[in-house]
């Protein structure tokens, strides 16, 4: 489908091969679920619940309002969005994301092998019980109590972050981390690493 106008909700459900360009979907209420092998390209979608369950997705060039994005996605590579959505890759695997905005709480909870790379994320309590999370030359705005028993983080923020709560394993590089939460009844504070860059302000 190429420069449409797609008006309908739920649009897309059990499908294979579905490639969009240009398109505007203003009311993308649940749509694209259960889908394989999605391509999109210059696509705006305004509705909750985008993309549950949906696998082999391809995207640039994105626009969404709307919570609980991709929700259950597997093998996801998207480039240069702006994505407005609470709660959004919870329960994903294999997802890669460049270039992008992404504002809304609680982003990619109970989620594993997830990669940002030059992305801003706006996120209260933003990625937490995730397993391999990585994030390369990103910023963190407004993101508090982060990685909150994640696995395996290799993260390389270039802000400051307000604060970092009990990472299970990993790496963590920030200019400055606000508060940083290590509690030895359930974590072992050796296992992750803590790298601040701004040393006048750390602690």
């Amino acid at each position: 489908m190429v420069n449409c106008h797609i008006s309908s909700p739920k649009t897309f459900r059990r499908a294979e091969n579905i490639a969009l360009d240009h398109c505007n979907m203003p009311h993308a209420i649940e749509t694209f679920w259960t889908c394989k092998k999605i391509t999109l390209n210059y696509v705006s979608a305004q509705g909750d619940y985008f993309g549950l369950n949906s696998e082999d997705v391809y995207i640039d060039h994105f626009n969404l309002i709307g919570n609980y994005a991709f929700d259950g996605g597997k093998n996801i590579e998207i480039h240069n969005a702006k994505m407005d959505s609470k709660d959004s890759f919870w329960n994903c695997e294999n997802v890669i994301v460049y270039d992008s905005i992404i504002v809304g709480e609680y982003l990619g909870w109970n989620s594993k092998n997830i990669t940002f790379v030059n992305c801003t994320i706006d996120s209260l309590q933003g990625m937490c019980y995730m397993k391999n999370i990585k994030m390369v030359n990103c910023k963190l705005l407004n993101t508090n109590l982060c990685f909150e028993f994640c696995e395996g983080v290799d993260a390389d923020i270039t802000s400051s972050i307000d604060s970092v709560k009990n990472p299970y394993s990993g790496i963590i590089k920030a200019k400055r981390i606000d508060e940083l939460i290590m509690d030895e009844k359930y974590i072992d504070p050796s296992k992750t690493k803590i790298i601040i860059e701004d040393k006048e302000n750390e602690g």
